[in-house]
């Protein structure tokens, strides 16, 4: 079994480097350093990431392509199992880690990234929600527990506080998603990955 990832350092990739960090598999996961442009005008498309769009995350297992954050989160927990780091078919949190991990792409980074760009329609309101029922979401999710699925922390957590992560000055000013972000953000595997990240732009 082959398993290779596309990465640039401090982009959406780094939460798979953080991924990874926690289930133990960086020694399993071949990690190729690609470049992507950037929003402030710096780097470019690297001629050796197939992506299609030139971008990160990309993982490849022997002669299949994932793409895409969740699915490639969602793809190395199915594929492992035993690192009880998702929830497996046949879990009864199943459906909880689904909704989650496919919450945040189809909902809560549309939400942010308007919030960002300051864009406001009654189209986007409709079709993602808005930052406030964003909030309730979360703040619901998290009420009597540390963690999306309970007790423990897994690629939905990993995957759905990555924003907040980036961007302090985003995260809702409601006591359990601080508290839930500060627990996320203070793993060893959080400071693995900004160490790991740090010694592939120091050696570009």
């Amino acid at each position: 079994m082959t398993l290779k990832l596309y990465h640039a350092p401090h982009s959406r990739s780094s939460r798979i480097i953080s991924q990874l960090f926690e289930m133990d598999l960086m020694d399993a996961v071949d990690i190729i350093h690609v470049t992507i442009p950037r929003q402030d005008g710096s780097g470019g498309r690297d001629p050796n990431n197939p992506h299609p769009e030139g971008k990160v995350p990309l993982l490849v297992h022997d002669d299949i392509t994932i793409w895409e954050s969740g699915a490639i989160m969602q793809y190395l927990t199915d594929l492992f199992p035993d690192r009880g780091f998702g929830a497996a078919p046949g879990d009864a949190k199943r459906g909880l880690y689904l909704s989650w991990l496919y919450y945040y792409g189809d909902v809560m980074e549309p939400v942010i990234v308007h919030k960002y760009a300051e864009l406001t329609h009654p189209a986007l309101q409709t079709t993602f929600r808005g930052f406030e029922e964003m909030t309730e979401r979360l703040a619901n999710g998290l009420k009597d527990q540390p963690f999306l699925l309970g007790d423990s922390y897994t690629a939905a957590d990993l995957l759905v506080h990555s924003p907040f992560a980036w961007f302090a000055d985003f995260t809702p000013d409601v006591p359990v998603i601080k508290d839930w972000v500060a627990r996320c953000t203070s793993r060893d595997a959080a400071t693995k990955t900004m160490e790991f990240d740090a010694d592939l732009m120091a050696a570009a």
